[in-house]
């Protein structure tokens, strides 16, 4: 499941493309086959539980490679970092709660939609605090099983799919997205997670037994067309901004 960062982009490297490319479409698959390992280790009761758990088991790892660096962030980074989590905390919440309610296939086409905006963000970064709204959604972290209660309940299989949404879905995947948006540009980083949707829907089809139908697979042509539409014309809207 995706939630793309979008920092300030260093210098492009001379390196192949390919070396960039091919993490990065390693992060499209396994985000594309994370909607069907979270419908199976989560209900509609223990979204947050399965939240705090995936990303307790990689805090201490993050917390250990990166304590000196923490120590040196400035306040203004700080605020910024604040901001960023709360914004991927609505969208984990909202996107983790949206999964369960449809299927693995739908929720991967469904998502991106978000793909349209990535090359506006890097156009212009601005400044914008949460709205109450959002606030408000962030809040109900309060809500619902308790992590430990859920876990206590969790078998090898539920185990396993935790396992996977915390190491590969992200630990690795947000390395890979901080890593190679430094060394490329967020569009292309953004168009290669594009192809997250397509492994979605193959994950959910091949592995989860899901089906489309005839309405189902118009609804994903229809999706899937108006996003490139959306990114061709946010594109367009970039090249007349900087020009």
């Amino acid at each position: 499941m995706s939630a793309a960062a979008v920092p300030a982009a260093g210098s492009v490297s001379p390196r192949p493309a390919w070396v960039t490319d091919l993490p990065v479409l390693a992060v499209a698959a396994v985000w594309g086959a994370s909607y069907l390992a979270a419908k199976g280790v989560t209900t509609s009761h223990t979204v947050v539980a399965v939240l705090v758990l995936r990303f307790a088991i990689v805090l201490p790892v993050l917390v250990t490679a990166g304590w000196r660096k923490l120590r040196a962030l400035t306040a203004a980074q700080w605020r910024g970092a604040g901001v960023l989590g709360l914004v991927l905390s609505g969208i984990f919440l909202l996107e983790t709660y949206g999964v369960v309610h449809t299927s693995a296939t739908n929720a991967g086409l469904i998502i991106s939609l978000t793909m349209i905006f990535t090359p506006l963000a890097e156009a212009a970064v601005t400044r914008v605090r949460p709205t109450a709204g959002f606030m408000a959604a962030a809040g109900l972290s309060g809500t619902g099983a308790s992590p430990w209660s859920t876990a206590a309940g969790f078998g090898p299989r539920e185990w396993a799919g935790l396992v996977f949404l915390s190491v590969f879905c992200t630990l690795f995947a947000f390395f890979v997205q901080m890593w190679s948006v430094r060394r490329t540009s967020p569009s292309r980083v953004g168009l290669l997670l594009g192809t997250e949707p397509l492994w979605a829907a193959a994950v959910g089809i091949s592995l989860g037994g899901e089906q489309l139908g005839a309405l189902g697979a118009a609804g994903a042509v229809l999706v899937l067309a108006g996003t490139a539409w959306g990114r061709r014309a946010a594109l367009g809207s970039v090249r007349r901004i900087r020009s």
